[in-house]
C-alpha cells in the first residue's frame, strides 16, 4: 500500500512540474503574433513584396525614359533633368528581413531597444526580402546608383553594409551610397535631409519603404494629419512611391497613442482598440 500511495504521489508531482516545465516553455501573449508569424512564413508575404519589386523594374524603366520623373518631390529642385539616376531604398523590412528578432522579443517578452537591437544588427542574420537583391542589380545594372537610407543608427553601419554584402546588394563602388540615422547632426529619424542630399547630385527615379516615414516626414503626427499627408502624395503612390508591407511595426502602430513611447503596453493597446471601428453584431 504505502508503495503503491508512493507511486501515484511521484506520478502527481511528475505531472505537475512537467505542466510547470511546458507552461514556462511557453512564450507568452504577444500582439506581434500572427503579424511576424505572416511576415515570416506565409507564401502570400514573399508574393505580395515580389510583386512589388516587379512593378519596380517596370517603373524604373519608365523613368529612365522620362526626364521629368523624380521621386524626390520636396527635394528635387532646380534643372534636374541630366543629373545621374539613382533610386532610394529603406532598408530593415524593405530589403532586409528582421522577423527573427521580432520572435526574439515575443519568445523573451522584450520590448524594443536600441541596446539589443544594435546586438542583432552586430550579428548579421538579416536575410534578404523576397525580389530585393535582384532589383537592386538590376537597377545597377542599368548604371542606376541604389542609396540605402535606413534609420539603423550609424554606429550599425559597417555591420549592415557586411550582412547587405553577403547578401548579393550593391555596394556604391566608390560612393558611400548607406545614410544611417545620426551619421550626420541633422540626420534624424526623419529621412527628408538624407534625401536631399542625394537628390542635389541625383535625379531620383524611385523611392521604396514599407512606412510612410520613408516618404514622408510628417509620418509622426496624428492619424488624421497622416491621412492628410497620405493623400496630398496621392499620384505617387505606385509609380514614383512603392510600398512593402510591414505589419509587425511601424508609425501606424503609434499613432493610435500618439507616439508617446512613455505609456504603458496596456495603454499602448487600449488606444489600439478605442481607434477601430467594429460590426455591431448579430441582431439579438
Amino acid at each position: 500500500m504505502r508503495m503503491r500511495k508512493a507511486l501515484i504521489l511521484g506520478f502527481l508531482l511528475a505531472s505537475i512540474s512537467g505542466g510547470a516545465a511546458r507552461a514556462q516553455e511557453t512564450p507568452p501573449a504577444s500582439d506581434l503574433l500572427l503579424a511576424t508569424l505572416w511576415t515570416q512564413r506565409a507564401v502570400e508575404y514573399k508574393a505580395n513584396a515580389l510583386t512589388v519589386f516587379a512593378l519596380a523594374r517596370i517603373r524604373l524603366d519608365e523613368a529612365l525614359a522620362d526626364k521629368s520623373w523624380t521621386a524626390a518631390p520636396a527635394e528635387q529642385t532646380g534643372d534636374f533633368a541630366n543629373l545621374p539616376p539613382a533610386v532610394v531604398l529603406d532598408v530593415d523590412e524593405t530589403l532586409l528581413d528582421n522577423s527573427k528578432y521580432q520572435v526574439w522579443m515575443m519568445r523573451t517578452n522584450q520590448s524594443f531597444s536600441t541596446k539589443s537591437w544594435n546586438q542583432f544588427c552586430a550579428a548579421q542574420v538579416s536575410t534578404a526580402i523576397p525580389g530585393a537583391v535582384e532589383f537592386t542589380k538590376y537597377a545597377d545594372s542599368k548604371g542606376v546608383k541604389v542609396f540605402y537610407v535606413t534609420n539603423r543608427g550609424a554606429e550599425t553601419e559597417k555591420d549592415t553594409r557586411e550582412n547587405m554584402q553577403r547578401l548579393g546588394f550593391p555596394m556604391g563602388g566608390n560612393v558611400d551610397t548607406f545614410l544611417m540615422q545620426g551619421e550626420r547632426p541633422d540626420w534624424t529619424g526623419a529621412k527628408g535631409t538624407r534625401r536631399a542630399v542625394i537628390a542635389k547630385d541625383y535625379r531620383v527615379l524611385l523611392n521604396i519603404g514599407d512606412n510612410f516615414g520613408d516618404f514622408d516626414d510628417r509620418y509622426r503626427t496624428s492619424e488624421a494629419d497622416r491621412v492628410k499627408a497620405f493623400e496630398a502624395g496621392m499620384g505617387y503612390w505606385g509609380r514614383q512611391w512603392l510600398m512593402l508591407p510591414n505589419p509587425t511595426y511601424g508609425s501606424f502602430d503609434t499613432a493610435p497613442f500618439g507616439h508617446d513611447f512613455k505609456k504603458s503596453r496596456e495603454e499602448q493597446r487600449k488606444a489600439k482598440w478605442d481607434v477601430l471601428e467594429s460590426w455591431v453584431g448579430p441582431a439579438p
